[in-house]
């Protein structure tokens, strides 16, 4: 099984242009266990000026339109962008589950001997399927190679939520990595809870007005509230809290 403690907290940047994009993501890697590169968000983007400038593991994304994020060119070129990632070192790249065949053949010839770890992704902005459809979306990401899978909905209630963070016991069971949380104002509260709950990676923003997704929290806010959860003294056998 991949495992790591060390990188539990990524912090997504989705600068619009080069300079500022590589800035953000040297100046946030302190706070960040990895840093993710929305490619998609960047104007001209490329992969090196990251690899050269920033310390610690750097995961590349380059999300298409049709799965939320702004890549709307051809998917050859959206591909070469991560495969220039591969071949450059990158700790992570992260595929859609539903991309064509043809990119994750692409991807994992690229990855074959290569120290880069491939996520499956799977992302549903409107709501949160059944548990049937998410297990079958895990196993699917399992089926195709993943190394490490994500599944990421819109939570409109606590039933949606826990339904997501409990594929944590699936993922478990078959011994894959998973990263599962979700996302909206109803999803905020799984960010923070799926690290208890044996979850690969939660995911921050740089700052409160950078967010790339609904419900992501600025990766300061999220480390002081995990710094208090984590300094909070065990409640004594016997004594009951109201």
């Amino acid at each position: 099984m991949i495992h790591s403690i060390d990188h539990r907290v990524c912090v997504a940047v989705g600068r619009p242009d080069m300079r500022s994009a590589v800035n953000a993501a040297r100046e946030i890697s302190t706070l960040a266990d990895v840093v993710e590169i929305r490619l998609d968000c960047i104007a001209d983007a490329e992969v090196k000026p990251f690899l050269d400038t920033v310390s610690g593991p750097l995961l590349f994304t380059n999300r298409p339109t049709w799965e939320g994020g702004t890549f709307a060119g051809p998917e050859q070129e959206r591909i070469d962008l991560l495969l220039d990632a591969v071949r450059g070192g990158a700790a992570y790249i992260d595929l859609e589950l539903q991309a064509p065949s043809e990119s994750l053949q692409r991807l994992r010839d690229a990855l074959a001997g290569s120290k880069t770890l491939l996520i499956l992704s799977h992302h549903n902005f409107e709501l949160t399927p059944s548990r049937e459809e998410l297990v079958k979306r895990l196993s699917l990401m399992q089926e195709k190679g993943a190394h490490v899978g994500k599944i990421v909905t819109m939570a409109h209630d606590y039933h949606d939520v826990l339904r997501v963070l409990q594929l944590q016991e699936e993922a478990m069971a078959r011994n894959f990595p998973l990263i599962a949380f979700c996302m909206g104002r109803a999803g905020i509260i799984s960010r923070l809870a799926t690290l208890e709950l044996g979850g690969y990676m939660t995911y921050c923003a740089v700052d409160a007005e950078e967010a790339t997704a609904p419900g992501q929290i600025a990766v300061a806010d999220f480390k002081t509230i995990y710094r208090i959860l984590e300094d909070r003294p065990a409640r004594p056998a016997g004594l009951l809290e109201i």
